[in-house]
This record gives C-alpha cells, structure tokens and sequence, in this order.
C-alpha cells in the first residue's frame, strides 16, 4: 500500500512519466513486504518549487508514504534509488530532491482498513 507523490516545477512527458513509474515499481521493493502490484504513484507537474532561494533547474519533492514500518537504513537506500530514478530519466541534479516519508497506520481500500 505504498503512495509515491511527485511534485516538480517542470511538465513531463507520458514517456517520461511511465519510465518513471515503472522504476519507482522496482524500487519499491526496497521496503520488505511492499511491491508494485500494491503501489500507486501520482505526479503533480508545473508546480512552483523554489530551493535555495531559486526556481532555477528542475526542482522536486517526492512524498513515499507506506502502511506500515521500515526501517531508516531501508528508507536511505530507497532514497538514493528514487534520486537516480529521476536523475537518470530527467537529467536532474539529486541534489535539488527531497524525499519525504510517512509510515502510516491506517490505510483503506476498498470500502475498508487494512
């Protein structure tokens, strides 16, 4: 049940935006249990980012939220995939991604709660 949002001042392409979910789908199992056969991943283009004081280059805020636990060593090694990710299919700068992630104990689907 793991959600991956993006937020990126930039506006994607299909292309990019399926290469993107489809390395995410592999990446996601870095965190024990989870797979791409539960995850939804969700993209919000030309979204007015600044860092460091600059709205220069392609800037991003990536949100993982999981139901469930892992632990930091999971989530740093999960962090350093989804900077190549978008390093590799966008030629950005990791430097300019934050990784965000929420362990969630409640999480529905289908008209109930895990």
């Amino acid at each position: 049940m793991p959600f991956i949002n993006t937020k990126i001042n930039t506006k994607l392409t299909k292309e990019q935006r399926d290469t993107i979910k489809t390395k995410l789908g592999q990446a996601i199992t870095t965190i024990p249990g989870k797979s791409e056969a539960w995850l939804m991943v969700g993209f919000e283009e030309n979204v007015p980012l600044y860092f460091k004081g600059s709205d220069e280059g392609t800037i991003a805020f990536i949100e993982v939220k999981v139901y469930g636990k892992a632990s930091p060593s999971v989530f740093n090694t999960l962090t350093g995939k989804i900077c190549d990710i978008y390093s590799e299919v966008l030629g950005m700068d990791a430097s300019k991604i934050y990784v965000k992630y929420e362990e969630v104990e409640n999480w529905g689907w289908n008209g109930s709660n895990f």
